[in-house]
């Protein structure tokens, strides 16, 4: 049951939350950061009993809801989704710990959160597409209402788009999913199932592969996002609390990602093949659309927001290079843009807490009044650039070769986008923090505190040890992702050029 434990941990500390007294509001941040700390404990244990070199689902849990619909409580981890859930659960108390700026509705703004939160995990846990449907709506409602409350002053725009651009793919979806499952019905002798383990033995036309991917891949693409669809990120990024952008950029980012490879690339193999260079074109122009845009932006947050859509193009490249290199590295690159692009948005927003301005042309020179500030943040910039030794470096080069064996022009484009981080990142970087204070306003500045050093710290130390020695992770990743491949060379024509080699081989 520790799945499930883990699910409703988040949810049972809202609850805990909604009853804390009004005369006690005192208690309200102690007990939402408390609460946010089982689920993580839960995470790391899961984590440290998870078999190595196991591609199958681990500690499933299968009650039936419904029998004739086929609607189960059905939930499994694996290498790709664990570091997901890892993910998730680290980044929560993060941000919750970096939520004391808010002072209004505090009780009802850790609430959401903690929604959020079991939102997610159920996202990356749900092995029954109605009950990741479920939970993918249930993340919608607590984000609208952590941008449109407690966002900055245009918060009601953001958030409406937000709304409006996921709850459009989410129609798609819901469509998709239940003409599958009716597909998946005539296996089982029901009206319909939604096991995505049943689904694995649907035979489906060529034709119906290509409508069920594009209608999944509707919803997914617009979560990643992916050029044109990612119009939505910039504004959510920009209006919403800091804790709320960190959450958005870390983890609902790789719903996209990840449905991508948990449900087309394994339901749709035919369509998957098909569709290999559309999708492969989308992410490089991610990658360098993205980081274009971002070199142009006044605004550090935004900056930062669009070097979201250029990592995230490096994922949809790995994936849709079809090779256990890329695919590895896809999910890498999304563990790692979790980590440092969380930091940057945390960063970001202790900078906004002291000066109440984001616009880079407000600083200049702030490292004699901030030198630790400066640090941490030069050391995410490293890291988000690629910088060999760091998180990045490893995700990035796992995609860049995995893609290169299958699309290597895409390839030789994609490498660009790490020219173009580094122009991005440490052009700002040179115009906030270096040379001399340029505006008397920033003369007053205080550097980072403990509370806020403690906050930055783990995830310096979590970028550095993964760059270093990515291998626990990349051992657990590696034989799901060649499960997804051998089932693609089953049942296409298609061949896995390097099948079965390792990252590290294939970085060789």
């Amino acid at each position: 049951m520790v799945l499930p434990t883990l699910i409703l941990l988040p949810l049972i500390g809202a609850v805990a939350v909604a009853l804390v007294p009004k005369n006690r509001s005192e208690l309200v941040f102690p007990l939402g950061l408390a609460v946010s700390i089982p689920p993580l404990v839960a995470a790391l244990w899961v984590a440290a009993n998870f078999t190595v070199g196991e591609a199958s689902f681990q500690f499933v849990t299968d009650h039936t809801l419904s029998e004739s619909l086929g609607i189960g409580w059905r939930l499994g981890i694996d290498g790709i989704s664990l570091w997901l859930v890892v993910l998730t659960a680290l980044l929560f108390p993060l941000a919750v710990a970096a939520s004391t700026a808010i002072t209004d509705r505090t009780k009802s703004y850790l609430v959401a959160m903690l929604i959020l939160e079991t939102g997610l995990l159920g996202v990356f846990l749900a092995l029954d597409l109605l009950l990741f449907f479920a939970f993918f709506e249930i993340v919608l409602v607590p984000m609208y209402l952590l941008i449109g409350i407690w966002g900055s002053e245009n918060r009601g725009y953001a958030s409406l788009k937000f709304v409006l651009f996921t709850g459009a793919g989410s129609v798609f979806l819901l469509g998709g999913i239940i003409v599958l499952g009716l597909f998946t019905g005539d296996l089982v002798d029901r009206l319909s199932s939604f096991d995505i383990r049943v689904m694995l033995d649907v035979e489906l036309s060529s034709t119906a592969q290509l409508w069920l991917f594009l209608a999944f891949g509707i919803a997914f693409a617009i979560k990643v996002p992916i050029v044109p669809f990612h119009t939505w990120l910039p504004d959510a990024h920009t209006e919403a609390p800091t804790a709320a952008s960190v959450i958005l950029a870390g983890v609902l980012l790789k719903m996209g990602g990840y449905g991508f490879l948990r449900f087309n690339m394994t339901l749709f193999p035919e369509a998957t093949v098909d569709l290999v260079w559309v999708l492969a074109v989308l992410g490089v122009i991610g990658i360098v659309y993205g980081a274009v845009v971002a070199i142009v932006q006044p605004d550090i947050k935004r900056l930062v927001a669009y070097s979201s859509v250029s990592h995230m193009g490096f994922v949809l490249l790995g994936l849709f290079a079809l090779t256990s290199q890329g695919l590895t590295g896809g999910v890498f690159v999304m563990i790692s843009h979790g980590l440092v692009t969380g930091a940057l948005f945390l960063l970001v927003g202790m900078l906004y807490d002291r000066r109440h301005t984001r616009l880079i042309d407000d600083y200049g020179g702030i490292a004699t009044v901030m030198p630790i500030y400066a640090g941490f943040f030069l050391y995410m910039a490293f890291a988000s650039i690629g910088l060999p030794g760091l998180s990045g470096f490893v995700g990035e080069l796992a995609v860049l070769v995995g893609s290169y064996l299958t699309l290597p022009v895409l390839a030789i484009i994609a490498a660009s986008g790490v020219i173009l981080a580094a122009v991005y990142l440490l052009w700002a970087y040179e115009r906030v923090f270096t040379g001399p204070i340029t505006n008397s306003a920033n003369e007053g500045l205080h550097d980072l505190g403990l509370r806020e050093i403690a906050i930055i710290v783990p995830l310096i130390l979590i970028v550095l040890a993964i760059g270093i020695y990515p291998k626990p992770i990349l051992d657990r990743i590696q034989p799901s992702v060649d499960l997804i491949l051998e089932r693609i060379e089953a049942t296409t024509s298609y061949e896995v050029p390097e099948h079965g080699a390792t990252v590290d081989e294939g970085a060789g």
